[in-house]
This record gives C-alpha cells, sequence and structure tokens, in this order.
C-alpha cells in the first residue's frame, strides 16, 4: 500500500498534525481492505468521523469540515478541485491522497477559526 500526498497549505492551523490524523484515520479504515462498493458508505463516514473527532480533540478554536471519497482504481483515474474565499491568516485546508491497489482515497479538511 502506497500513500502520495500532497504537501498540504500551511496557514493558521498546524496542516501536517492534520494530516496525520487523516492519515492515520484512513489507514485504520481502509488499510487491508480491497475496493467493495457495499462498504463505501460505511468506510467513508468512518474516515470523516473519525478524522473530525480526532480535530476537534485537539482543543482549538476551529470549526472543521471534512469530506472523503473513495472509488475504485481505473485506467480513468480521480481528478478533484476546491475553492475557498477566507482569510488565509487564520483559516487552512489540508488534502489527504490515500491508496491502495484496488482503491484511491481523498480526504479534505478545511478549518474555518473561531473568532470571539
Amino acid at each position: 500500500m502506497e500513500e502520495y500526498h500532497r504537501p498540504c497549505d500551511e496557514v493558521g492551523f498546524n496542516a501536517d498534525e492534520a494530516h496525520n490524523i487523516v492519515k492515520e484515520c484512513i489507514d485504520g479504515v481502509l488499510g487491508g481492505e480491497d475496493y467493495n462498493h457495499s462498504n463505501i458508505n460505511q468506510w467513508t463516514a468512518s474516515i470523516v468521523e473519525q478524522s473530525l473527532a480526532h480535530l476537534v480533540k485537539l482543543g482549538k478554536a476551529y470549526k472543521y469540515i471534512v469530506t472523503c471519497a473513495v472509488v475504485q482504481r481505473s485506467a480513468y483515474g480521480f481528478h478533484t478541485a476546491s475553492s475557498c474565499f477566507w482569510d488565509t491568516t487564520s483559516d487552512g485546508t489540508c488534502t489527504v491522497r490515500w491508496e491502495n491497489r484496488t482503491m484511491n482515497c481523498i480526504v479534505n479538511v478545511f478549518a474555518i477559526a473561531i473568532v470571539l
């Protein structure tokens, strides 16, 4: 199993920490599994719920949005994009790409600072 990582944008939150949290969640859910369409909803829900729970446990003043896509590997590839309009001095994003021989997974974390 190989993991491909596009560097996370280091802005107002610790993107490396978020990347490590998400990678552990993906490994815990998908590690050792082969693509199975009937498990996708359960797998994606587990990945986003676990990632979000661990991010919230950090106790930082952020609202988080976590998205996850899992697709069967094919010759057609898999491409995603996102765009945000926010305060780049405090808000941030991190994308984790993961794959094994049967599937690809992309998780996006968006962190929006809570201004008190």
